[in-house]
């Protein structure tokens, strides 16, 4: 196989390294979802595969995540058979200075906020044009909704200021469907002052499952830059 060129990829390459990097044996691990989270995959299943950990099962949050994991050879587990998960490692579409975060852009959130929240260690790989001053700035806020809620929902939303729409599927005619079976509303905010706040808020909207505000789950974040062609990873 030829060798990667492309620094984007590289970059992304090497903060899923460096996150793998960090899983130890007799561990679970919460497998996220999105580009960069797929090398960290990928390298579980090398270093599981050369003997360097062992005993190491996984969680996934989507189907991608599965697939990815039963690909490298990740033995997959579940919810119910652990009691606890180790390390989570998952991308974010955005990252405030404090590491909350703005989730959602694979429609996987649900998920991937009851196996983050859920683990005693969260490290959080994104690029560094993922990093934001104020969440919502450079992306809409995901909202998972029963499809019977749509319309209500909408208009909830609507009241607290957002500009909703409905995703649609790419390649596929009408909206996205998640793993869950539902519909995804994407709501642009502008900058969001108190996202604690509106997270409890729009969780409280009947018909809402979960919404893509991560706050204060996160214990590290890995960011991965390309300088001057050359690729770096720093750690917030």
């Amino acid at each position: 196989m030829a060798a990667e060129t492309d620094p984007v990829k590289l970059m992304k390459q090497e903060v899923g390294r460096q996150a793998a990097a960090r899983v130890q044996s007799n561990t679970v691990i919460g497998l996220g979802t999105g580009s960069t989270t797929a090398y960290a995959i990928q390298f579980i299943g090398e270093r599981l595969a050369a003997g360097e950990v062992t005993n190491v099962k996984g969680v996934p949050t989507s189907f991608q995540a599965s697939v990815l994991a039963k690909r490298y050879g990740i033995p997959l587990t579940t919810l119910d058979e652990v009691e606890t998960i180790d390390l989570a490692i998952d991308g974010a579409d955005e990252v405030d200075p404090q590491m909350n975060l703005t989730k959602g852009g694979g429609a996987a959130h649900t998920r991937e906020k009851i196996v983050d929240g859920l683990a005693r260690q969260f490290i959080v790989v994104v690029d560094s044009s993922k990093l934001v001053d104020q969440l919502g700035t450079t992306f809409a806020l995901p909202v998972e909704v029963l499809p019977l809620a749509v319309a209500p929902v909408t208009k909830a939303l609507e009241a607290l200021g957002g500009k909703t729409d409905l995703r649609m599927g790419v390649k596929k005619d009408g909206p996205v469907i998640t793993d869950q079976g539902n519909m995804v509303l994407d709501v642009t905010f502008g900058a969001i002052a108190n996202p604690a706040e509106l997270e409890k808020i729009i969780n409280n909207i009947p018909g809402v499952l979960e919404n893509g505000l991560f706050i204060g789950l996160a214990t590290e974040v890995l960011v991965g830059e390309v300088k001057d062609g050359q690729v770096k990873v720093r750690s917030l």
